[in-house]
């Protein structure tokens, strides 16, 4: 598989949100946001799916798995650190 870039993975995402009906916030600029927090909160009826977006060589800052990690004790809340190869598995999630 090609490597793509995160831009364009998050693109894709966006897409597959869009078209299994999910509420999708992205900050864009995070210059005044707390670091680290993850790239994708989605929800759509009832349930809340938490992802950063990384490329297939990309590696989440300490910052980025203090998030993941914090985030992944809600109960409620399905959190995941989501690459390209897993496209598949990711429509799963979303379908």
């Amino acid at each position: 598989m090609m490597d793509i870039t995160e831009k364009e993975f998050f693109e894709q995402i966006r897409d597959l949100a869009k078209l299994f009906g999910w509420k999708l916030y992205h900050t864009w600029r995070s210059i005044h946001s707390p670091a680290g927090y993850p790239d994708c909160t989605l929800t759509r009826d009832g349930r809340l799916v938490i992802a950063e977006l990384k490329t297939e060589t990309g590696q989440p800052t300490p910052e980025q798995y203090f998030w993941l990690v914090e985030l992944s004790k809600v109960p409620c809340a399905e959190v995941y650190l989501w690459r390209p190869s897993q496209i598949e598995e990711i429509a799963k999630v979303l379908r």
